[in-house]
C-alpha cells in the first residue's frame, strides 16, 4: 500500500528509487504504465492522466526491465527484436552497446547465437544486460529499471548508467535499485519506507536531511569499506 506519494520526473531526468524490502519500490514505478492504477490521486505522464492514455500507446513509450531477467528460447536477435519487431541489425547492435552487452555478443557469437529457455546458457548478468537492451530496442520516452542491474559487477552498472545518461533521446530514466551506489548520480532519489515517502533529493542532500536514506547508505559503504 502506498500513501503521501508525490513528485515530478522530468524528461531526461535520472529518478533514482530505493528503500528496504517491502517499501513499495516496485509498486510505484508500477503505477507509470498501469500494472495496476492509483485508487486515490493521479499519475500523469506528459501532464495526461495514464488513465486516459491508450494503453498500447503509453506502454509502447514506455521501457519496463524486471530485477527476473525474461528470454526465451531463440536467437539473440529474436530476443531483442521482442522489443520491436522490425528492428534493423544496427539498432539492435546500437542498444547491445548501450547495455554494455558487446561482450555478451562476443562471446556467444553475435546476434545468431542461440539462447536457452530463460537465458539458461547466459550468466546473471548476461541476461539482465540483453533484457535492458531489447528496452532500449524501442527508443522509450521513459525507461524503468526495476532491480535490472543487481547481478552486474560496479564498473558496468556505472558504464551503463552513464550510457543511458548520454542517449540523445534522452529518455526519463527510474533506477529502482537497493545499492546506493547505483543511484547516487540521480538528478533526484524518492526514499520510501512502508509505502510512504521518507525523503526525495540528490545524494547529499537526503545524507544530511533522511535518516532512512543515510542509514541505508552508511550500512553499504561499510559493508564495501570492509570488503
Amino acid at each position: 500500500t502506498l500513501s503521501d506519494i508525490s513528485f515530478v520526473a522530468r524528461k531526461g531526468e535520472t529518478i533514482g528509487v530505493i528503500g528496504g524490502t517491502g517499501s513499495g519500490k516496485t509498486s510505484v514505478v508500477g503505477l507509470i504504465d498501469r500494472f495496476y492504477d492509483a485508487t486515490s490521486g493521479s499519475v500523469s505522464v506528459n501532464g495526461i492522466d495514464v488513465r486516459s492514455w491508450n494503453e498500447d500507446d503509453l506502454r509502447s513509450r514506455v521501457g519496463f526491465v524486471l530485477q527476473r531477467a525474461m528470454l526465451f528460447q531463440g536467437t539473440i536477435r529474436e530476443n531483442l527484436r521482442w522489443g520491436k519487431e522490425d528492428a534493423t541489425d544496427e539498432e539492435l547492435l546500437r542498444a547491445a552497446h548501450i547495455a554494455q552487452a558487446d561482450d555478451v555478443l562476443a562471446a556467444k557469437g553475435g546476434l545468431d547465437a542461440m539462447i536457452e529457455q530463460n537465458g539458461r546458457n547466459l550468466s546473471g548478468g548476461q541476461r539482465q544486460r540483453l533484457t535492458i537492451a531489447r528496452a532500449l530496442v524501442r527508443k522509450p520516452d521513459i525507461l524503468i529499471l526495476d532491480d535490472s542491474a543487481s547481478a552486474l559487477d560496479f564498473a558496468t552498472d556505472a558504464a551503463l548508467r552513464k550510457a543511458l545518461k548520454n542517449l540523445p533521446e534522452q529518455p526519463t530514466v527510474f533506477i529502482v535499485s537497493q545499492r546506493t551506489s547505483s543511484i547516487q548520480q540521480a538528478d533526484q532519489i524518492i526514499v520510501l519506507d512502508d509505502g510512504a515517502v521518507a525523503g526525495v533529493g540528490t545524494h547529499q542532500q537526503l545524507l544530511d536531511s533522511c535518516q532512512v536514506y543515510r542509514e541505508i547508505y552508511d550500512s553499504q559503504f561499510k559493508k564495501e569499506a570492509r570488503a
